[in-house]
């Protein structure tokens, strides 16, 4: 068998409907993060900071759409693993992200003013409103 090659090719998952709701619902976030961040920084023109141990970081577009991304893929893979490990998935998850939701408010409550308090938690509260409210749409239902 001289001069054959062995080509690999690796695995693919098949897009589904479920993937492609839950890849919907990741971006529909970062989407939402960024344009509330377009509102609240350049149209109305809040100084974002957010209060770190070494002083203080501007928040930016980039910040708020990796972050949103981040956050949304994290739930989905939560979502993925419970709904391979329980038949009660969903309300473990919803739970779980709620939970998460809540205690994210502790970051914005570290802000540099009050009006840059009230923005970020603004930004958490349509990230995480919209990955609960999307991923649930998508789970498995049994």
């Amino acid at each position: 068998m001289a001069g054959m090659t062995k080509t690999f090719d690796p695995p693919t998952l098949p897009v589904t409907p479920r993937r492609l709701l839950r890849a919907a619902t990741v971006l529909a976030a970062m989407l939402a993060a960024v344009l509330v961040w377009i509102l609240i920084v350049p149209v109305f023109g809040v100084d974002l900071v957010a209060s770190t141990g070494d002083g203080t970081v501007r928040v930016t577009a980039f910040a708020v759409a990796g972050t949103a991304l981040l956050a949304g893929a994290a739930g989905w893979a939560l979502l993925a693993v419970l709904e391979h490990l329980t038949r009660s998935a969903l309300p473990a998850w919803t739970i779980v992200a709620v939970a998460v939701l809540v205690v994210s408010f502790a970051g914005p409550l570290a802000a540099g003013s009050a009006v840059a308090t009230a923005s970020l938690i603004v930004l958490h509260l349509v990230v995480g409103s919209v990955v609960v409210l999307g991923l649930r749409r998508s789970a498995r239902r049994w």
